[in-house]
C-alpha cells in the first residue's frame, strides 16, 4: 500500500458504481483510464472487454459469497481485513481495516479506513491516497427499488432490479439494504476533504439522484480541446 502513495499525483480516475445507469453509457471510453471497480463489477468485464485498474470490496456478505470469483481477478484488490477469514489471500490483495470508530475520511488508509455505509466511499479514500486530483463517479445511481431498514440483511428472491445486471444479487444471494443517508454524509465529508486539498470529485452518473457532487456530462470528459 505504501508503494502506491501519490503514484497517480495530479491525474484523474473513475470510480464505477454498479447502478443500472451503466447500461446507458459507452464504457469503452474507459479502456485507457484509471478505474476503480466495486463489489461484483467483474460481471461487466466480459461485456466491455477489459478490467478495471483496481478492485474494492469491504462488505462481508459480498466477499464471503463471491470469494472464489474475487480471488481470480487479475488486478490489485483492496479487501476488508474483517472479511479475511472468508477469502484466500493472493499476492495482489491489500487488506484495509475499518476500526469501527465512526465516520471519518482517512488520508492514510494504510492504518485505517472508514466504510461510510458504502464501498464507494472506501474507493474515494484510496483514490485520495494514490494522489488522484480528479475523481469522477459513474453508475452511482443512489437509488434502490428495494426498500427497507438500512443495513438489514435480506435474501434476493429473483432478478436484481437495483444493479446493472439482473444476476448481480441474484436469487438466493444475501445482501444488506443500503443506508443512503449515511452514504450522503460520508460523500459530503469526501467532497470537503478533496476540495480543501485543491482536488475535486465530479458526478457523471446518468440521471443519478445523488446531489452532493458537481454534475458533469460523461461524454464531455473525452472531448479533446
Amino acid at each position: 500500500m505504501r508503494k502506491l502513495k501519490n503514484k497517480y499525483y495530479g491525474q484523474r480516475c473513475f470510480i464505477i458504481g454498479n447502478g443500472p445507469s451503466l447500461n446507458r453509457m459507452d464504457l469503452s471510453l474507459l479502456k485507457n483510464e484509471y478505474t476503480f471497480g466495486l463489489n461484483r463489477i467483474y460481471l461487466l468485464f466480459p461485456k466491455i472487454g477489459f478490467t478495471t485498474t483496481y478492485y474494492v470490496a469491504v462488505n462481508r456478505l459480498v466477499i464471503e459469497q463471491c470469494a472464489h470469483e474475487i480471488e481470480k481477478l487479475p488486478i490489485t484488490k483492496f479487501i476488508s481485513y474483517h472479511a479475511k477469514p472468508h477469502i484466500n489471500y493472493t499476492s495482489d490483495m491489500i487488506f484495509v481495516c475499518n476500526p469501527g470508530t465512526g465516520l471519518f475520511f482517512s488520508k492514510n488508509p494504510v492504518s485505517r479506513i472508514s466504510e461510510g455505509a458504502t464501498v464507494t466511499y472506501v474507493a474515494m479514500q484510496i483514490a485520495f491516497y494514490l494522489g488522484f486530483s480528479q475523481v469522477i463517479l459513474i453508475g452511482v445511481d443512489h437509488n434502490f427499488t428495494t426498500k427497507g431498514e438500512p443495513h438489514k440483511t435480506v435474501t434476493s428472491e429473483g432478478p436484481d432490479p437495483n444493479h446493472f445486471s439482473p444476476d448481480y444479487f441474484n436469487k438466493g444471494f444475501q445482501w444488506q439494504l443500503p443506508d443512503l443517508d449515511t452514504s450522503e454524509e460520508a460523500y459530503r465529508l469526501a467532497k470537503q476533504t478533496f476540495e480543501q486539498d485543491g482536488r475535486k470529485i465530479l458526478d457523471a452518473t446518468v440521471d443519478g439522484r445523488l446531489q452532493v457532487f458537481p454534475k458533469v456530462d460523461f461524454q464531455s470528459l473525452f472531448i479533446k480541446e
